[in-house]
């Protein structure tokens, strides 16, 4: 799908989020990467595959005590 040289990393990469937008719409809370994958504002993804990835901002990480 990436035509990007170097390429993106593809949906199912660790860093699948680093690929480039190939449109956006912020108004709507979504854009779709080069590699299919449809991200969300909330940080939640959806995958080409049908999979999905919950949301998981920084702030979601607890420390250890």
């Amino acid at each position: 799908m990436c035509q990007h040289v170097p390429d993106c990393p593809g949906f199912d990469d660790v860093d699948r989020e680093a690929a480039r937008v190939i449109a956006s719409h912020p108004e709507q809370g979504w854009s779709l990467l080069c590699n299919g994958v449809v991200i969300f504002e909330d940080t939640g993804e959806l995958l080409p595959n049908g999979g999905v990835i919950d949301p998981h901002r920084p702030t979601d990480i607890h420390a250890a005590a």
